[in-house]
Protein backbone atom coordinates (compact mmCIF):
# COMPACT_ATOMS: atom_id res chain seq x y z
CA UNK A 1 0.00 0.00 0.00
CA UNK A 2 1.56 3.26 -0.85
CA UNK A 3 -0.20 7.00 0.57
CA UNK A 4 1.21 9.97 -0.33
CA UNK A 5 0.67 13.24 2.18
CA UNK A 6 0.86 16.75 -0.10
CA UNK A 7 1.81 18.92 2.45
CA UNK A 8 4.44 16.72 4.12
CA UNK A 9 6.65 19.09 5.54
CA UNK A 10 3.83 20.51 7.74
CA UNK A 11 5.19 20.18 11.72
CA UNK A 12 1.93 18.16 12.03
CA UNK A 13 3.18 15.69 9.62
CA UNK A 14 4.71 13.40 13.13
CA UNK A 15 1.85 13.33 14.52
CA UNK A 16 0.52 11.44 11.68
CA UNK A 17 3.49 9.32 11.08
CA UNK A 18 3.29 8.22 14.74
CA UNK A 19 -0.14 7.10 14.27
CA UNK A 20 1.28 5.31 11.08
CA UNK A 21 3.87 3.74 12.83
CA UNK A 22 1.37 2.58 15.80
CA UNK A 23 -1.51 1.36 13.65
CA UNK A 24 0.47 -0.37 10.74
CA UNK A 25 -1.51 -3.67 11.76
CA UNK A 26 -4.65 -1.26 10.65
CA UNK A 27 -3.09 0.53 7.99
CA UNK A 28 -0.19 -1.68 6.78
CA UNK A 29 1.63 0.73 4.76
CA UNK A 30 4.58 -0.42 2.39
CA UNK A 31 5.58 3.12 0.97
CA UNK A 32 4.84 6.79 2.40
CA UNK A 33 5.38 10.25 0.49
CA UNK A 34 5.87 13.17 1.86
CA UNK A 35 5.18 15.57 -1.15
CA UNK A 36 6.14 19.62 -0.17
CA UNK A 37 7.63 22.30 -2.12
CA UNK A 38 9.70 23.48 1.26
CA UNK A 39 12.43 21.02 0.79
CA UNK A 40 14.49 22.40 3.74
CA UNK A 41 11.49 21.34 5.76
CA UNK A 42 10.81 18.08 3.94
CA UNK A 43 14.53 17.15 4.90
CA UNK A 44 13.77 18.02 8.90
CA UNK A 45 10.34 16.30 8.94
CA UNK A 46 10.93 13.01 7.05
CA UNK A 47 14.23 12.58 9.06
CA UNK A 48 11.76 12.63 12.43
CA UNK A 49 9.93 10.56 10.24
CA UNK A 50 12.26 7.63 9.86
CA UNK A 51 13.27 7.58 13.21
CA UNK A 52 9.87 7.14 14.69
CA UNK A 53 9.07 4.28 12.12
CA UNK A 54 12.99 2.45 12.94
CA UNK A 55 11.91 3.12 16.38
CA UNK A 56 8.61 1.34 16.23
CA UNK A 57 10.26 -1.29 14.04
CA UNK A 58 7.63 -0.02 10.83
CA UNK A 59 9.42 -1.61 7.96
CA UNK A 60 7.58 0.69 4.90
CA UNK A 61 9.89 2.85 3.59
CA UNK A 62 9.55 7.28 3.96
CA UNK A 63 10.15 9.36 0.56
CA UNK A 64 10.04 12.97 0.12
CA UNK A 65 9.88 14.87 -3.13
CA UNK A 66 8.94 18.46 -4.11
CA UNK A 67 6.95 16.94 -7.41
CA UNK A 68 3.58 16.46 -6.83
CA UNK A 69 3.43 14.68 -9.92
CA UNK A 70 5.75 11.90 -8.86
CA UNK A 71 4.53 12.09 -4.92
CA UNK A 72 0.81 10.82 -5.83
CA UNK A 73 1.84 8.68 -9.36
CA UNK A 74 0.49 5.45 -7.56
CA UNK A 75 -0.79 6.49 -4.62
CA UNK A 76 -3.68 4.56 -2.97
CA UNK A 77 -4.58 7.29 -0.85
CA UNK A 78 -3.53 10.88 -0.77
CA UNK A 79 -4.13 12.99 1.73
CA UNK A 80 -4.22 16.62 1.70
CA UNK A 81 -3.04 19.22 4.45
CA UNK A 82 -2.29 22.06 2.82
CA UNK A 83 -1.78 25.50 4.36
CA UNK A 84 -1.85 28.31 1.20
CA UNK A 85 0.25 31.45 2.20
CA UNK A 86 1.44 29.59 5.24
CA UNK A 87 0.78 30.92 8.55
CA UNK A 88 1.80 34.91 7.40
CA UNK A 89 -1.78 34.14 5.31
CA UNK A 90 -3.58 32.86 8.58
CA UNK A 91 -2.19 35.50 10.22
CA UNK A 92 -3.43 37.97 7.96
CA UNK A 93 -6.86 36.25 8.36
CA UNK A 94 -7.01 36.41 12.13
CA UNK A 95 -6.59 40.15 12.24
CA UNK A 96 -8.09 42.06 9.38
CA UNK A 97 -11.59 41.31 10.16
CA UNK A 98 -11.44 42.54 13.47
CA UNK A 99 -10.74 46.19 12.00
CA UNK A 100 -14.23 45.46 11.21
CA UNK A 101 -15.60 44.45 14.15
CA UNK A 102 -15.89 40.81 13.19
CA UNK A 103 -14.41 37.66 14.32
CA UNK A 104 -10.73 36.93 12.93
CA UNK A 105 -10.42 33.05 12.49
CA UNK A 106 -9.16 30.92 9.42
CA UNK A 107 -12.15 28.76 9.16
CA UNK A 108 -15.03 31.01 10.37
CA UNK A 109 -16.34 34.17 8.94
CA UNK A 110 -14.66 36.23 6.81
CA UNK A 111 -10.99 34.84 7.03
CA UNK A 112 -12.46 31.34 6.48
CA UNK A 113 -13.66 32.88 3.27
CA UNK A 114 -10.48 34.13 2.20
CA UNK A 115 -8.75 30.60 3.09
CA UNK A 116 -11.27 28.55 0.51
CA UNK A 117 -10.32 31.36 -2.36
CA UNK A 118 -6.97 30.35 -1.88
CA UNK A 119 -7.38 26.69 -1.55
CA UNK A 120 -9.88 25.65 -3.56
CA UNK A 121 -8.51 26.28 -7.21
CA UNK A 122 -4.82 24.90 -5.35
CA UNK A 123 -6.46 22.01 -4.15
CA UNK A 124 -8.56 21.11 -7.06
CA UNK A 125 -5.20 21.50 -9.16
CA UNK A 126 -3.75 19.01 -7.16
CA UNK A 127 -6.72 16.62 -7.58
CA UNK A 128 -6.66 16.52 -11.59
CA UNK A 129 -2.87 15.38 -10.97
CA UNK A 130 -4.13 12.67 -8.69
CA UNK A 131 -6.67 11.79 -10.96
CA UNK A 132 -4.43 11.65 -14.49
CA UNK A 133 -2.00 8.99 -12.62
CA UNK A 134 -4.00 7.19 -10.52
CA UNK A 135 -7.80 7.90 -11.16
CA UNK A 136 -8.76 4.82 -8.55
CA UNK A 137 -6.52 6.72 -5.58
CA UNK A 138 -8.91 8.37 -2.94
CA UNK A 139 -8.34 11.60 -1.99
CA UNK A 140 -8.82 12.64 1.84
CA UNK A 141 -9.01 15.94 2.54
CA UNK A 142 -7.66 17.64 6.14
CA UNK A 143 -7.13 21.15 4.14
CA UNK A 144 -9.32 23.00 5.82
CA UNK A 145 -12.16 25.00 5.34
CA UNK A 146 -13.21 20.94 5.11
CA UNK A 147 -16.71 21.35 4.21
CA UNK A 148 -15.92 23.65 0.97
CA UNK A 149 -12.87 21.58 -0.24
CA UNK A 150 -14.80 18.75 0.42
CA UNK A 151 -17.75 20.04 -1.71
CA UNK A 152 -15.46 21.16 -4.23
CA UNK A 153 -13.86 17.95 -4.85
CA UNK A 154 -16.93 15.77 -5.21
CA UNK A 155 -18.47 17.97 -7.31
CA UNK A 156 -15.31 18.26 -9.67
CA UNK A 157 -15.76 14.61 -9.61
CA UNK A 158 -13.31 13.00 -7.62
CA UNK A 159 -13.16 10.15 -4.97
CA UNK A 160 -13.00 12.23 -2.22
CA UNK A 161 -13.76 12.59 1.85
CA UNK A 162 -13.04 14.97 4.45
CA UNK A 163 -11.93 14.52 7.65
CA UNK A 164 -12.23 16.99 10.89
CA UNK A 165 -10.14 15.94 14.07
CA UNK A 166 -13.21 17.68 15.84
CA UNK A 167 -15.45 14.40 16.65
CA UNK A 168 -12.61 12.44 17.37
CA UNK A 169 -11.39 14.83 20.07
CA UNK A 170 -14.86 14.73 21.90
CA UNK A 171 -14.90 10.83 21.47
CA UNK A 172 -11.79 10.52 23.47
CA UNK A 173 -12.32 13.37 25.66
CA UNK A 174 -15.66 11.69 26.71
CA UNK A 175 -13.99 8.04 27.09
CA UNK A 176 -11.94 9.56 29.56
CA UNK A 177 -14.67 10.81 31.52
CA UNK A 178 -16.73 7.32 31.21
CA UNK A 179 -13.52 5.60 32.26
CA UNK A 180 -14.05 3.02 28.98
CA UNK A 181 -12.24 2.51 26.00
CA UNK A 182 -12.73 5.52 23.02
CA UNK A 183 -14.30 2.44 20.58
CA UNK A 184 -17.37 2.17 22.98
CA UNK A 185 -17.94 5.66 22.39
CA UNK A 186 -20.30 6.67 19.51
CA UNK A 187 -21.63 9.90 18.84
CA UNK A 188 -24.89 11.48 17.56
CA UNK A 189 -22.65 14.33 15.57
CA UNK A 190 -24.85 16.42 13.70
CA UNK A 191 -23.91 19.59 11.09
CA UNK A 192 -21.38 20.78 9.23
CA UNK A 193 -17.28 20.77 9.10
CA UNK A 194 -16.38 23.58 12.51
CA UNK A 195 -20.50 23.84 13.43
CA UNK A 196 -21.16 20.10 14.60
CA UNK A 197 -23.46 18.76 17.86
CA UNK A 198 -23.16 16.01 19.82
CA UNK A 199 -26.45 15.50 20.17
CA UNK A 200 -25.92 11.82 21.84
CA UNK A 201 -23.36 9.80 23.14
CA UNK A 202 -23.91 6.20 22.97
CA UNK A 203 -22.22 3.49 24.57
CA UNK A 204 -21.21 0.67 22.78
CA UNK A 205 -22.25 1.57 19.36
CA UNK A 206 -24.88 3.18 17.15
CA UNK A 207 -28.08 2.09 18.66
CA UNK A 208 -26.34 2.17 22.18
CA UNK A 209 -27.80 3.66 25.68
CA UNK A 210 -27.54 7.32 25.58
CA UNK A 211 -25.47 8.32 28.32
CA UNK A 212 -24.78 12.30 27.32
CA UNK A 213 -27.74 13.56 30.08
CA UNK A 214 -25.13 11.46 32.56
CA UNK A 215 -22.21 13.50 31.10
CA UNK A 216 -23.61 16.69 31.13
CA UNK A 217 -25.00 16.47 34.81
CA UNK A 218 -21.72 14.91 36.27
CA UNK A 219 -18.56 16.37 34.30
CA UNK A 220 -20.86 19.54 33.00
CA UNK A 221 -18.32 22.16 34.19
CA UNK A 222 -15.13 20.15 32.30
CA UNK A 223 -17.06 20.45 29.60
CA UNK A 224 -17.82 24.13 29.44
CA UNK A 225 -14.82 24.83 30.28
CA UNK A 226 -12.93 23.03 27.30
CA UNK A 227 -15.63 24.83 25.02
CA UNK A 228 -15.01 28.20 26.92
CA UNK A 229 -18.99 28.21 26.69
CA UNK A 230 -20.88 28.93 30.55
CA UNK A 231 -22.33 25.66 31.63
CA UNK A 232 -25.70 27.32 31.83
CA UNK A 233 -25.81 27.36 27.82
CA UNK A 234 -24.59 23.81 27.66
CA UNK A 235 -27.17 22.76 29.87
CA UNK A 236 -29.87 24.94 28.28
CA UNK A 237 -28.37 23.27 25.23
CA UNK A 238 -28.55 19.90 26.02
CA UNK A 239 -26.46 19.13 23.94
CA UNK A 240 -22.43 19.50 23.18
CA UNK A 241 -21.75 22.01 20.82
CA UNK A 242 -18.60 22.07 18.74
CA UNK A 243 -16.06 24.93 20.40
CA UNK A 244 -16.37 27.04 16.92
CA UNK A 245 -20.15 27.58 17.73
CA UNK A 246 -18.03 29.88 20.54
CA UNK A 247 -17.98 32.58 17.16
CA UNK A 248 -21.56 32.58 17.02
CA UNK A 249 -22.98 32.21 20.72
CA UNK A 250 -20.77 34.48 22.06
CA UNK A 251 -19.24 36.20 18.86
CA UNK A 252 -18.75 40.12 20.66
CA UNK A 253 -16.81 38.52 23.37
CA UNK A 254 -14.55 36.40 21.20
CA UNK A 255 -13.98 39.73 19.10
CA UNK A 256 -13.19 41.84 22.48
CA UNK A 257 -10.50 38.61 23.20
CA UNK A 258 -9.30 38.39 20.32
CA UNK A 259 -8.46 42.44 20.06
CA UNK A 260 -6.54 41.87 23.40
CA UNK A 261 -4.00 39.33 22.62
CA UNK A 262 -1.32 37.78 19.72
CA UNK A 263 -3.13 35.87 17.33
CA UNK A 264 -3.51 32.21 17.02
CA UNK A 265 -1.20 32.22 13.62
CA UNK A 266 1.57 34.37 15.86
CA UNK A 267 1.39 31.84 18.32
CA UNK A 268 1.97 29.04 15.87
CA UNK A 269 4.47 30.45 14.08
CA UNK A 270 6.61 30.81 17.50
CA UNK A 271 5.70 27.10 18.35
CA UNK A 272 6.72 25.89 14.57
CA UNK A 273 10.25 27.48 14.80
CA UNK A 274 10.53 25.22 17.83
CA UNK A 275 9.36 22.15 16.23
CA UNK A 276 11.13 22.53 13.36
CA UNK A 277 14.92 22.92 15.74
CA UNK A 278 13.36 19.84 17.72
CA UNK A 279 12.62 17.87 14.36
CA UNK A 280 16.41 18.45 13.07
CA UNK A 281 17.98 17.00 16.10
CA UNK A 282 19.64 13.36 15.26
CA UNK A 283 18.37 12.16 18.54
CA UNK A 284 15.02 12.51 18.37
CA UNK A 285 12.81 9.63 17.23
CA UNK A 286 9.28 10.05 18.42
CA UNK A 287 7.00 13.49 18.51
CA UNK A 288 7.66 15.61 21.04
CA UNK A 289 5.22 16.88 23.65
CA UNK A 290 5.06 20.30 21.95
CA UNK A 291 3.31 19.12 19.41
CA UNK A 292 0.34 18.57 21.02
CA UNK A 293 0.07 22.23 21.76
CA UNK A 294 0.06 22.62 17.94
CA UNK A 295 -3.32 21.53 17.55
CA UNK A 296 -4.54 18.45 15.48
CA UNK A 297 -5.13 16.01 18.02
CA UNK A 298 -5.81 12.30 17.09
CA UNK A 299 -5.61 13.41 13.11
CA UNK A 300 -3.79 10.76 13.04
CA UNK A 301 -5.93 8.16 14.44
CA UNK A 302 -8.78 9.39 12.69
CA UNK A 303 -7.02 9.39 9.00
CA UNK A 304 -5.32 5.69 9.90
CA UNK A 305 -9.14 5.02 10.77
CA UNK A 306 -10.68 6.34 7.55
CA UNK A 307 -7.63 5.25 4.59
CA UNK A 308 -8.15 1.89 6.14
CA UNK A 309 -11.86 1.31 5.70
CA UNK A 310 -11.56 3.17 2.40
CA UNK A 311 -9.06 0.84 1.08
CA UNK A 312 -9.72 -1.92 2.76
CA UNK A 313 -11.46 -3.87 6.21
CA UNK A 314 -9.12 -2.60 8.60
CA UNK A 315 -11.04 0.88 9.53
CA UNK A 316 -14.49 1.13 11.72
CA UNK A 317 -17.18 0.78 9.95
CA UNK A 318 -18.82 3.69 11.33
CA UNK A 319 -16.81 6.67 11.63
CA UNK A 320 -17.76 10.89 11.03
CA UNK A 321 -16.35 12.58 8.08
CA UNK A 322 -17.58 15.11 5.75
CA UNK A 323 -19.38 14.33 2.57
CA UNK A 324 -22.34 14.48 0.48
CA UNK A 325 -25.85 14.80 2.05
CA UNK A 326 -27.83 13.05 -0.38
CA UNK A 327 -31.09 13.17 1.39
CA UNK A 328 -29.15 12.95 5.18
CA UNK A 329 -30.60 16.72 6.59
CA UNK A 330 -34.04 17.16 4.37
CA UNK A 331 -34.18 20.62 4.16
CA UNK A 332 -30.58 20.64 2.76
CA UNK A 333 -29.46 20.00 -1.14
CA UNK A 334 -28.17 16.69 -1.43
CA UNK A 335 -24.66 17.79 -3.17
CA UNK A 336 -24.54 20.24 0.13
CA UNK A 337 -21.26 18.39 1.97
CA UNK A 338 -22.28 17.79 6.26
CA UNK A 339 -20.62 16.08 8.83
CA UNK A 340 -21.92 12.78 10.62
CA UNK A 341 -21.53 9.55 11.43
CA UNK A 342 -21.28 7.84 7.81
CA UNK A 343 -20.94 3.77 7.12
CA UNK A 344 -17.70 4.06 5.17
CA UNK A 345 -16.07 1.44 3.08
CA UNK A 346 -14.27 0.51 -0.24
CA UNK A 347 -17.05 2.49 -1.93
CA UNK A 348 -16.83 5.71 0.22
CA UNK A 349 -19.06 7.15 3.35
CA UNK A 350 -23.09 6.62 3.21
CA UNK A 351 -24.28 9.31 6.00
CA UNK A 352 -26.51 7.39 8.74
CA UNK A 353 -29.82 8.74 9.16
CA UNK A 354 -30.49 11.51 11.62
CA UNK A 355 -33.61 12.35 13.62
CA UNK A 356 -35.09 15.69 13.19
CA UNK A 357 -33.07 18.21 14.31
CA UNK A 358 -34.14 21.06 16.58
CA UNK A 359 -34.53 24.46 14.51
CA UNK A 360 -32.12 25.90 16.58
CA UNK A 361 -29.62 23.89 14.79
CA UNK A 362 -31.34 23.10 11.57
CA UNK A 363 -31.53 26.60 11.23
CA UNK A 364 -28.17 27.27 11.80
CA UNK A 365 -27.05 24.51 9.44
CA UNK A 366 -29.11 26.27 6.23
CA UNK A 367 -27.75 29.49 7.24
CA UNK A 368 -23.91 28.69 6.95
CA UNK A 369 -24.56 25.87 4.44
CA UNK A 370 -26.19 28.89 1.84
CA UNK A 371 -23.21 30.66 2.34
CA UNK A 372 -20.92 27.52 1.38
CA UNK A 373 -22.38 27.67 -1.51
CA UNK A 374 -21.88 31.30 -2.51
CA UNK A 375 -18.37 30.74 -0.96
CA UNK A 376 -17.80 28.07 -3.30
CA UNK A 377 -18.90 29.61 -6.43
CA UNK A 378 -16.37 32.67 -5.42
CA UNK A 379 -13.60 30.56 -5.23
CA UNK A 380 -14.35 28.68 -8.28
CA UNK A 381 -15.14 32.15 -10.34
CA UNK A 382 -13.73 34.89 -8.49
CA UNK A 383 -15.04 38.37 -8.62
CA UNK A 384 -15.71 40.83 -6.35
CA UNK A 385 -19.23 41.01 -5.69
CA UNK A 386 -19.47 37.12 -5.48
CA UNK A 387 -16.92 37.83 -2.52
CA UNK A 388 -19.56 40.31 -1.48
CA UNK A 389 -22.35 38.50 -1.76
CA UNK A 390 -20.61 35.50 0.32
CA UNK A 391 -20.02 37.78 2.96
CA UNK A 392 -23.31 38.98 3.46
CA UNK A 393 -24.28 35.56 3.54
CA UNK A 394 -22.47 34.71 6.64
CA UNK A 395 -24.35 34.77 9.69
CA UNK A 396 -21.54 36.51 11.46
CA UNK A 397 -21.78 39.25 8.62
CA UNK A 398 -24.81 39.84 7.47
CA UNK A 399 -24.86 43.52 7.22
CA UNK A 400 -24.36 45.89 4.39
CA UNK A 401 -21.45 48.06 5.66
CA UNK A 402 -19.35 45.16 7.33
CA UNK A 403 -19.33 43.14 4.01
CA UNK A 404 -18.66 46.11 2.08
CA UNK A 405 -15.49 47.17 4.23
CA UNK A 406 -14.58 43.16 4.90
CA UNK A 407 -14.35 42.53 0.69
CA UNK A 408 -12.32 45.21 0.18
CA UNK A 409 -9.85 44.07 3.22
CA UNK A 410 -10.22 40.54 1.64
CA UNK A 411 -8.90 40.98 -1.40
CA UNK A 412 -6.36 43.41 -0.78
CA UNK A 413 -4.42 40.76 1.52
CA UNK A 414 -5.27 38.05 -0.76
CA UNK A 415 -4.46 39.46 -4.07
CA UNK A 416 -1.26 37.63 -5.02
CA UNK A 417 -3.33 34.09 -4.00
CA UNK A 418 -6.48 35.26 -6.04
CA UNK A 419 -5.67 34.84 -9.97
CA UNK A 420 -8.79 37.46 -11.04
CA UNK A 421 -7.84 40.27 -8.55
Amino acid sequence: MKLAVVGGGSTYTPELIDGFARLRDTLPIEELVLVDPAADRLELVSGLARRIFAKQDHAGKITTTTDIDAGVADADAVLLQLRVGGQAARNQDETWPLECGCVGQETTGAGGLAKALRTVPVVLDIAELVRRTNPDAWIIDFTNPVGIVTRALLQAGHKAVGLCNVAIGFQRKFARLLEVEPGQVHLDHVGLNHLSWELGVRLGGPDGENVLPKLLAEHGDAIADDLHMPRELVDRLGVVPSYYLRYFYAHDEVVRELGTKPSRAAEVAAMEKELLAMYGDPALDEKPELLAKRGGAFYSEAAVDLAASLLGDGGSPVQVVNTYNNGTLPFLPDDAVIEVQARVGRDGATPLAVPALDPLYAGLIANVTAYEDLALEAALRGGRDRVFKALLAHPLIGQFDYAEGLTDRLIAHNREHLAWA
